[in-house]
């Protein structure tokens, strides 16, 4: 005679099926809540109801709400830029120059900077920046 196995119900398939619905959506919610901030870095949050958030996020790990909070993480360290310039010199020769910068954000203005500029705001500013001022000094000196 076979043996009779359990009996699997509809209810019992449906339970199952809320319970596994249910724990993907537990585990996913958990994963994506967090980030890290590595150090040397800061991040800003962006929110999808409010916009930019004014704090700024130091080295750590941090809570934010999956799908509604995308955080932006910068590095705010020292980064050198190098800079080859043509300018004409006060007696009106061309000078061939090169300049190394170092530069970083004020991490205190990141949501700003962020709002004003975007997130590639070093190849936006330096460059215009850099050039008009090394025109600018050039231009005070012979070349001879």
């Amino acid at each position: 005679m076979a043996a009779a196995g359990p009996k699997i119900t509809p209810a019992a398939v449906g339970g199952l099926a809320r319970l596994l619905i249910g724990g993907g959506i537990a585990v996913y919610g958990a994963t994506n809540s967090l980030f890290n901030v590595e150090g040397g870095h800061r991040a800003i949050v962006f929110n999808r109801l409010l916009g930019i958030k004014d704090e700024v996020y130091s080295e750590g790990t941090h809570l934010m709400v999956p799908w509604f909070e995308r955080p932006t993480i910068y590095d705010v360290r020292a980064r050198p830029s190098l800079i080859q310039s043509q300018s004409g010199s006060r007696d009106l020769q061309m000078v061939n120059i090169g300049l190394r910068v170092l530069t970083r954000p004020n991490p205190e203005k990141l949501p700003e900077i962020y709002r004003s500029l975007g997130q590639d705001y070093a190849e936006r500013v330096l460059p215009s920046i850099i050039q008009e001022t090394l025109k600018s000094v050039v231009a005070q000196y012979n070349a001879a």
